[in-house]
């Protein structure tokens, strides 16, 4: 059976996606002289390719299966299947947005007010979709990088770009007035692949674990002991995916009591706890959550 051919995107996404599927069970190896990682699992055959690309090659069946963002599906109008949905950006975790930036001093405040206008932006295919449906004639320009220094250099009105927190926009004098679209990294497979009985399992197996991977990482463990008598009442209070496991303690009348919960409610959560009575709280990380 040969390998699963398998896109990992090159460029910002790569360390967040290399380390994601270390944290799935998959070791990925890369060298700055070859676009074809190494991986330890023989199933597997990686290759390196921007993310504005991976959809292309996905769809023409270079590639089985890859990562990329919702919005370069979008750019190339690619006929894949989405398989899933992972929100991994590395400093926010949150989707990215696609925006339309202009100069903070612009008349400009609304989508109509470009008509006529120029919009320098990486995603052109699907600005122009975007502005042709409500209407608005513009002119679309192809940005090779530093795009915010476009409205700034007078070479365009408005910029389409992409963003997180919209700190970087601001500092170099622009201002959001509208968002386009939210992107974030989904797993993609070609139709032919996906429609073959052992690739689709590999892919779901990617899928499952990636998706189990980045629910653990939000998430811990909580192990304590509790009174015999506290047991009803403590349950009754953790916050968890089920109900709690309980265990007997030999030979005292305690009960050990495990969940998972959120990372974030651990601080509120262990003080109270302590508050009432409960004893040997232990926490520790979990991998993934599945």
């Amino acid at each position: 059976m040969s390998p699963l051919k398998f896109g990992i995107p090159k460029g910002s996404l790569q360390e967040a996606s290399i380390d994601l599927l270390a944290r799935s069970g998959w070791r990925i190896r890369t060298s700055s002289r070859s676009y074809f990682p190494s991986s330890d699992d023989p199933d597997l055959e990686c290759s390196l390719l921007r993310a504005q690309e991976m959809s292309v090659y996905v769809e023409n069946g270079t590639l089985d299966a890859g990562l990329t963002g919702k919005d370069w599906i979008e750019e190339n109008s690619s006929d894949i299947q989405v398989v899933a949905d992972l929100v991994y950006s590395k400093a926010t975790q949150k989707p990215t947005r696609w925006v339309l930036a202009v100069a903070q001093e612009s008349p400009i405040t609304s989508l109509e007010d470009l008509q006529g206008k120029k919009v320098a932006t990486e995603m052109v295919n699907f600005t122009r979709r975007y502005f042709e449906a409500r209407g608005i004639k513009v002119e679309i320009d192809f940005s090779w990088g530093a795009t915010e220094a476009k409205v700034v250099n007078g070479l365009a009105d408005a910029i389409v770009e992409v963003t997180e927190t919209g700190s970087t926009i601001k500092a170099h004098g622009l201002k959001i007035i509208h968002e386009l679209m939210q992107s974030h990294t989904q797993l993609i497979a070609n139709h032919a692949s996906w429609a073959d009985p052992w690739k689709r399992t590999k892919i779901e197996q990617l899928s499952l674990l990636l998706k189990g991977a980045l629910q653990g990482q939000d998430m811990v463990g909580l192990k304590m002991n509790v009174p015999d008598e506290l047991v009803e009442e403590i349950s009754a209070l953790l916050p968890c995916l089920d109900g709690p496991t309980v265990a007997d303690i030999h030979g005292q009348a305690m009960k050990s009591l495990e969940i998972v919960v959120s990372r974030s409610q651990v601080r509120d959560l262990v003080p109270d706890l302590r508050r009432r009575g409960v004893r040997g709280i232990i926490e520790y990380p979990l991998y993934k959550v599945v």
